[in-house]
C-alpha cells in the first residue's frame, strides 16, 4: 500500500478541493463545469477550511489512512498557514511539444517515470515564476496535473521533501494556482509510503507561507 502515491493520492482527500473528475482523451484537456471559489469570493476561505476539516476526519477514520493509528492523536489536526488570498494566482500552461519523460526520485529510493505535460507560468509577489506539471508516464486519460514543488520554507516550516498541488485540466490553458491548497505527500505521515520528490525545476526561490505545514510528531 502506498507505492502508487501520485496516481491515487490516497483515495479522495486531495480532490476534495477540486471539481468532479472528467475523463480526458490523451492530449486533450477539458474544463470543469465549476471550480474552487476565487480569492475575492466570500466562499473562498470557507471552502478551504471545509476541505481541511474533511481531510482531518478522513485521515482519522479511514482504515487505509497513511497515519498509523497510534500517531493520529499527535499528528491530527494537521497544521496549516493562515489562508492568504495573495497565494492564489492565475497561471497559463505552456504545453510541451514532445511530452518528455523523466525519472523522478522518490522517498523509497526508486525512480518514477513521469511525463512533463507543460510549464505553468505565473506571477507571485511581483516576480515571474514557473512550475512544471506532470502525469505518470503512459497515462491514457488525464484527470489531474501533478505539480510537486519545494520553496524557501521547505525543511523548516514545511515538510523537508516538498509539497504537492493537483490541478484539474482546462480547455483554455488557464489555471488558478492556489498554494493555500498545497498538501504534504503521504510519506510525511508514514515513511513506508512512496512519494515523488519535486524536480529542480520546481524549487521556487520564494517562501510559500500557505498551505500545509510540516506534520507534528
Amino acid at each position: 500500500m502506498g507505492t502508487q502515491e501520485h496516481r491515487k493520492r490516497w483515495k479522495t482527500f486531495v480532490p476534495l478541493f477540486l471539481c468532479s473528475l472528467v475523463p480526458v482523451v490523451l492530449g486533450a484537456l477539458v474544463s470543469c463545469t465549476s471550480g474552487p471559489p476565487a480569492p475575492d469570493d466570500p466562499g473562498f476561505a470557507k471552502s478551504i477550511e471545509q476541505g481541511r476539516a474533511d481531510k482531518d476526519r478522513m485521515l482519522a477514520e479511514d482504515p487505509d489512512s497513511p497515519i498509523p493509528t497510534e500517531k493520529r492523536g499527535k499528528v491530527l489536526p494537521l497544521k496549516y498557514f493562515a489562508i492568504d488570498p495573495a497565494f492564489s494566482v492565475p497561471a497559463a500552461l505552456r504545453l510541451s511539444s514532445d511530452r518528455p519523460v523523466l525519472d523522478m526520485p522518490t522517498s523509497t529510493g526508486t525512480l518514477r517515470k513521469m511525463q512533463r505535460v507543460g510549464v505553468l507560468e505565473f506571477t507571485l509577489q511581483d516576480q515571474p515564476r514557473t512550475l512544471d506539471a506532470f502525469v505518470e508516464d503512459g497515462t491514457q486519460t488525464i484527470t489531474s496535473l501533478f505539480v510537486p514543488f519545494a520553496d524557501l520554507t521547505t525543511g523548516t516550516d514545511t515538510y523537508a521533501a516538498g509539497r504537492y498541488l493537483d490541478l484539474k485540466p482546462t480547455s483554455t490553458g488557464f489555471y488558478v494556482i492556489d498554494f493555500n491548497r498545497a498538501y504534504n505527500p503521504t510519506c510525511a505521515y508514514n515513511p513506508t509510503w512512496e512519494c515523488p520528490y519535486p524536480p529542480a525545476s520546481n524549487r521556487l526561490k520564494v517562501a510559500i507561507r500557505a498551505g500545509e505545514k510540516a506534520p507534528g510528531a
